[in-house]
């Protein structure tokens, strides 16, 4: 669908209006495209029956209420989807049209979903890890070893690597809040190469005149030189430089998440192992492997910056306890049967 105008006063569209206000709130690019792109939906699905747009103004819960329950009922979307939607209706009101909803949200909500995360065992993490491309080993590895989130590992910058505390700083994750984790001791010098090729890379940007990255917060307003400094640059910066789509400016960013999840899904079927893993699946073995190590529950939640001991909780689902630590009655007449046959008559059986 194409933006609908509906100007303001000032003469500018709805739509730039919802951008600048999520600028002005510094939320993700994926955020602000994903939010658009609900609100054009809303405004598409609450036409008139001649095909004629109606102002949001004009349009209140019944209408919200209606959307969401087309959501669930006939596009069958995941909660997690719909809430996404809802989110970005309710920014809609409150921050660009300054509107307070009158009603109640009486809608069919999704369901949430309750799964167990899939979780792989070492040596299937190792053996999917060796099958990944070497272009794109090296922040697997950062997923398993450090428990980093797909965009977590895409946006380390250098500064963001202490190699003297051997460990790792994420800026800015989950919830907005920063954390430590480990750098495992096995990627240190693996973590010196490819800060050194990406040395040589922003080298050869400076001498095109180049060589600056995106800063995050107007800080390259405050700094202005700053987003040019090897501390700014990123540790995994895509093959090419490109234009930012917000500024306009030409830089160099970091990879793109797809190029990462493309390559572990190459690497899962090249394995053979029937799992539905990505990315983020090292996150979770990464939790579940240290709980099975001993490790406190308290510290891994620290590493990985959950708000909640009960999210990190889910973890323990696999620890050395399959089947939440229940033994199965086939197993225990196997045994007993073993122990009255003896083993030789046992493997004798069919």
């Amino acid at each position: 669908m194409s933006e609908h105008p509906f100007l303001d006063q000032s003469g500018t569209k709805l739509i730039e209006r919802v951008r600048h206000a999520i600028r002005r709130k510094h939320y993700s690019i994926r955020t602000e495209e994903s939010y658009t792109n609900w609100i054009r939906r809303f405004i598409f699905f609450c036409r008139t029956p001649a095909g004629e747009y109606r102002h949001p103004k004009e349009i209140g819960m019944s209408e919200i209420n209606a959307f969401l329950t087309h959501l669930a009922v006939r596009d069958n979307v995941a909660a997690s989807t719909q809430n996404q939607a809802l989110s970005a209706l309710l920014f809609l009101y409150k921050h660009v049209l300054q509107l307070n909803l009158e009603g109640n949200l009486d809608t069919v909500l999704a369901r949430k979903s309750q799964h167990v995360p899939t979780v792989l065992t070492p040596k299937e993490a190792q053996r999917v890890i060796d099958l990944i491309p070497v272009s794109h080993r090296l922040i697997a590895k950062l997923f398993y070893g450090s428990g980093l989130r797909l965009m977590e590992g895409i946006r380390l910058r250098v500064k963001d690597i202490d190699f003297g505390y051997q460990q790792i700083i994420v800026r800015d994750g989950k919830g907005a809040k920063d954390r430590f984790t480990v750098l495992p001791a096995s990627l240190v010098e693996p973590l010196h190469r490819q800060l050194a090729a990406v040395r040589k890379i922003h080298q050869q940007d400076h001498s095109k005149g180049l060589g600056a990255v995106y800063m995050p917060y107007a800080l390259d307003r405050k700094y202005p030189n700053a987003s040019r400094e090897w501390i700014w640059q990123y540790v995994f910066p895509a093959t090419k430089i490109s234009t930012d789509p917000r500024s306009g400016h030409r830089r160099r960013h970091h990879i793109h998440e797809s190029s990462v999840q493309k390559a572990v899904r190459k690497a899962v079927q090249k394995a053979g192992i029937p799992k539905r893993i990505t990315p983020h699946t090292f996150r979770h073995s990464f939790a579940t492997h240290l709980l099975e190590a001993g490790y406190d529950i308290r510290t891994v939640q620290e590493l990985l910056g959950h708000k909640d001991v009960r999210t990190t909780m889910i973890y323990t689902h696999v620890l050395n306890r399959g089947g939440l630590a229940v033994r199965s009655p086939l197993d225990d007449e196997i045994r007993r049967f073993r122990e009255v046959v003896g083993e030789k008559q046992y493997k004798a059986e069919p």
